[in-house]
């Protein structure tokens, strides 16, 4: 473990979106001069720069969705389905952020039929050993990915502020351990992913079974000790069960390439700038300024 290294894993996904809602709704699309929305990148930029100055990684990598279908869907053909297709204006900036993220000399993690949250899952399982791991993301999924070198980064209303979990403070708000998630989540299913879980199991009566039993396979094994209806209704729907489970659980062997040393944190300002006054990005500019003098004073 190189005490000295720090990697922050950043969910593009979760950032964009964020931003892009948070102002959308206002009708502040900030189109420029070529007639591209730049709301999303720019709110991206500003998250960006805000974790890492929280955070202070040696090292950064964003991770992407790309498309829409995963490998998920082939295992259930209702996964994600309610989602609606992306805003006309938000489409076109998809491409753009990934460029941005690109000229700050950040590395851009997707692979097609997997997940950002694979993809993030993967690197962390990968580096959990070599050093310290914060990933920033909106999606709760993530904190069963946490551990002693592992903490999630939950973002919150407005830029810079976080619920920051470490895995003590996990099982302390939670009274299970991370991993467990995943099971608490086949019995409850995820109504944003949109597939069922166990009908009729809440959330709170999962997190109470899991609890107690803490796996499925243990909870199977002792159905009899539970009420009535709460054995009828697993008995009822144990394929979705275990079929829930899988969907829940995030992949950490995706098959992805990524060097250590491509993902150190070494922003080129000229280059950012380049990047940002062509693209016409509002309000950037500034807040570079005071993250290249925060990476000269760690030089």
């Amino acid at each position: 473990m190189k005490k000295d290294q720090h990697l922050l894993i950043v969910d593009g996904m979760a950032l964009l979106f964020r931003s892009f809602f948070s102002t959308s709704v206002y009708g502040q699309f900030m189109i420029n001069s070529k007639g591209i929305p730049t709301n999303a990148v720019t709110g991206l930029l500003k998250h960006l720069f805000a974790v890492i100055e929280y955070t202070k990684p040696t090292h950064i990598i964003c991770c992407w969705d790309m498309g829409s279908k995963t490998y998920r869907n082939d295992l259930f053909t209702d996964y994600k389905a309610n989602r609606p297709e992306a805003p006309i204006e938000l489409q076109p900036q998809f491409n753009l952020a990934k460029e941005v993220v690109e000229a700050l000399n950040i590395t851009n993690i997707g692979i097609e039929g997997f997940e950002a949250d694979d993809c993030i899952g993967t690197l962390t399982k990968k580096f959990e050993t070599e050093m310290k791991i914060s990933i920033v993301t909106g999606d709760k999924d993530i904190l069963q990915l946490l551990n002693d070198q592992v903490d999630v980064l939950i973002l919150q209303k407005g830029i810079g502020n976080y619920k920051h979990y470490t895995r003590d403070i996990y099982v302390e708000e939670f009274a299970i351990e991370p991993r467990m998630l995943i099971d608490v989540k086949a019995l409850m299913g995820d109504s944003s992913d949109n597939y069922p879980g166990v009908k009729g199991i809440g959330e709170k009566t999962a997190f109470k079974l899991i609890s107690q039993y803490k796996t499925i396979d243990a909870l199977l094994l002792c159905l009899s000790e539970l009420t009535k209806s709460q054995k009828m209704k697993i008995e009822n729907d144990l394929e979705m069960l275990h079929l829930s489970r899988k969907l829940a659980e995030i992949n950490c062997t995706a098959p992805l390439e990524c060097i250590l040393d491509d993902s150190l944190l070494l922003i080129d300002e000229e280059k950012a700038l380049s990047i940002i006054k062509e693209h016409e990005l509002r309000g950037i500019q500034s807040i570079l300024k005071n993250i290249m003098f925060s990476q000269e004073e760690a030089i």
